[in-house]
């Protein structure tokens, strides 16, 4: 069956039924709408737009969630967290705006996330790229490009990390500055990157969806020391993330490992 009805937000008819992957997908999608309209007309600039934007797709995003899946739970970084989520098993986990500073600055590396981890793990992911047109779903993996040579290896453009940056002299890979967290996680599901190693801290919101969409994708997936993911956490701190080539993630883990604070 076929949406009957359409809005600014992309609701469907309510009588057809989406999979988890569906719903998450066009939310993703709907929510990075909402984001470039607000940008086009000017009313805000900077830091007050990143707020603007935040508020807008947070609140269309909690409250079509809410609609399309009363049961489960929910956990946004816009909003007031109850812990009374953890003893559900499914829990939809949503950043209306990854990348407030990229957003802000009209820049295109930024993202929304919208994930479902189900007993802790990432199952479901979808992470629009609004600024590029692209949306990526764990329902619908894309296949993954040859890589690249030498490997390229994603770093945060304003502050990279001493031990990515230490990872990538041993591994002899290319530094490649990018925005928001999402943005480089899907640089390389999207085969412009091959690495993306994070420890500079990141919330559960930072990379549920571009985990579940990495994994979907056949990339490796866990936290910096190997061990995986897990969420809907009382405490929703999640430092570290490494998404990449299952190829390189051996080597990747082994000098990760090796790094030690000067």
């Amino acid at each position: 069956m076929k949406p009957l009805t359409s809005s600014s937000t992309g609701c469907w008819d309510r009588r057809v039924i989406e999979s988890d992957e569906q719903l998450a997908e066009r939310l993703a999608t709907a929510a990075g709408r909402i984001l470039l309209d607000l940008r086009a007309r000017g009313e805000f600039e900077g830091k007050a737009l990143g707020k603007a934007g935040d508020e807008a797709a947070n609140a269309m995003l909690c409250r079509e969630l809410r609609e399309a899946r009363p049961a489960d739970a929910l956990l946004s970084e816009e909003e007031k967290d109850n812990v009374a989520r953890c003893a559900q098993s499914r829990v939809w986990i949503v950043d209306p705006l990854d990348g407030t500073r990229e957003y802000g600055e009209g820049r295109n590396d930024w993202a929304v996330h919208v994930a479902l981890a189900i007993d802790g793990v990432a199952r479901v992911g979808a992470v629009a790229l609004p600024g590029l047109d692209v949306t990526l779903t764990s329902g619908a993996p894309v296949a993954l490009q040859p890589a690249n040579t030498p490997p390229k290896m994603l770093v945060s453009r304003t502050r990279p990390a001493a031990e990515a940056v230490f990872v990538a002299e041993k591994l002899g890979a290319e530094l490649v500055p990018m925005g928001s967290a999402g943005a480089k996680a899907m640089a390389v599901v999207r085969g412009e990157a091959d690495i993306y190693l994070h420890t500079g801290g990141q919330y559960e919101w930072d990379n549920c969806a571009p985990a579940a969409v990495a994994a979907a994708a056949g990339l490796h997936v866990s936290r910096a020391d190997g061990s995986p993911l897990r969420y809907n956490n009382a405490d929703t701190y999640l430092p570290d993330l490494l998404i990449c080539r299952e190829e390189l993630a051996d080597d990747v883990l082994r000098f990760a490992a090796e790094y030690s604070p000067g």
